[in-house]
């Protein structure tokens, strides 16, 4: 359905470039992904496009925003895709904003995903922004963008991952309850772990760093073997024993990926469960993998992945070991804040982006304020009316639009409407 657009006297040009445009959205069909209707992507595809979809396939991420990888297109009058979002920018890019034009350009700089996790994504990190033009430069084909790649996860369902590498307490204790670990690395070059104390900060990522490249980097047969000799022993144990959560991980991790040094590397990994509404931010250089769960995502624009293990797609093991940052400590954990009624911001460390969650009962009203910056609008449940001084419309679930800067939005609830908001980090558009 078009936006009913409200031409104002003061100029019809104006008003225009302030309406709501509906957008639609890339999916893709990973093989992690949850199948057909028991994923949240596909359901919000389905809504979305005007195409018959097949309900057998994996349905893992849906993308929207401007990356050439998973464009948005705006929706003609008649529903067809139109435009993509990029070109209609680069025609309107007054509808960025200043700020936000000044500093990156004719583009979003942030990228806004539903992810619907079935099995492990790979254990991989990101490259800060120096790394992301060298890997561009040299391989192309598989590193699509000059970009870095900060990101956050907001727990849409129950949402498990791995992140970030355990406290050193943590970490000696996982390197003698796990002799297999030492069985690859060596005894001499595991133990050092036991030499060093948190207080030297450099000393203890010096040991951290030689002790995962040589577990990562462990040849194929000797992983076999490896993993093999721990499943065994871990299902002996249990008969006697309850496995720890990061135990019961594991093997859970090796029948989706058998013989993947993956499995071992696990215990090397903070494991996170969010509850619903609970966000997970990550920088560069940080390794990282979804588990299971959905959830929604936004990061700056960017598909740069250094991979290491927990797939079958290609692996660059030393670059990964040599780009992470080596810091040890448990992940902070968002919980928002609210910022207005029935409105909750998740405000990570980065400029390109932060999420709003709006969850508004029936019968309820709320307002999005205007800022200085675009956003993107997703409805995941619920229906309602949206209206700016531009334009009017009713929104429904898999509703996906953008935002022109300066847009203040009033919200109206005809049923529990739950919708995100992803848009430039507040503290760059307001910062002196």
């Amino acid at each position: 359905m078009e936006i009913v657009t409200v031409v104002k006297a003061n100029g019809g040009c104006e008003a225009d470039r302030r309406r709501l445009r509906r957008l639609r959205c890339s999916v893709k069909d990973y093989d992690w992904g949850k199948i057909g209707s028991d994923s949240l992507v596909y359901r919000v595809y389905a809504a979305n496009s005007d195409v018959q979809i097949d309900p057998t396939r994996p349905y893992a991420e849906l993308w929207m925003g401007t990356h050439e990888s998973g464009p948005s297109y705006l929706e003609d009058a008649d529903g067809s895709n139109g435009v993509t979002l990029r070109s209609w920018i680069a025609e309107n890019p007054k509808s960025l904003g200043n700020r936000v034009l000044e500093k990156w350009g004719c583009d979003l700089p942030f990228l806004f995903k539903v992810l619907s996790v079935a099995r492990a994504l790979s254990i991989q990190a990101h490259p800060d922004k120096k790394l992301a033009k060298k890997m561009h430069k040299a391989h192309p084909n598989l590193y699509k963008d000059d970009n870095h790649k900060p990101e956050m996860a907001l727990a849409y369902t129950q949402f498990e991952a791995l992140c970030g590498f355990i406290p050193l307490q943590e970490l000696k204790s996982v390197i003698r309850a796990i002799p297999e670990i030492e069985e690859l690395v060596g005894s001499e070059e595991a133990n050092q772990v036991f030499c060093i104390s948190e207080h030297d900060e450099e000393k203890v990522k010096s040991v951290v760093r030689t002790i995962f490249t040589l577990l990562m980097s462990a040849d194929p047969d000797t992983t076999k073997k490896i993993v093999f000799k721990l499943k065994r022993r871990l299902h002996m144990e249990s008969q006697e024993r309850q496995l720890t959560d990061k135990e019961r991980l594991v093997l859970k991790l090796e029948k989706q990926y058998p013989n993947d040094i993956g499995v071992i590397s696990a215990f090397f990994f903070n494991y996170v469960k969010l509850n619903p509404g609970e966000a997970l931010y990550l920088g560069a250089n940080e390794p990282h993998a979804y588990l299971f769960g959905e959830c929604i995502e936004v990061m700056a624009t960017s598909d740069n992945v250094v991979r290491a293990g927990l797939t079958s797609k290609p692996l660059d093991i030393q670059s990964l070991c040599s780009m992470l940052s080596y810091k040890l400590g448990y992940p902070e954990i968002l919980k928002g804040s609210r910022i207005r009624p029935y409105i909750t911001r998740y405000l990570p460390p980065f400029e390109e982006f932060e999420v709003d969650l709006c969850d508004l009962p029936s019968g309820a009203s709320t307002v999005f304020p205007s800022v200085p910056g675009p956003s993107l609008l997703l409805v995941l449940q619920g229906e309602g009316r949206m209206s700016t001084e531009a334009s009017a419309d009713g929104i429904s679930m898999g509703d996906v639009l953008f935002v022109p800067a300066d847009t203040e939005i009033h919200l109206r609830s005809s049923s529990d409407l739950k919708l995100y908001r992803a848009g430039v980090n507040s503290r760059f558009l307001y910062s002196l």
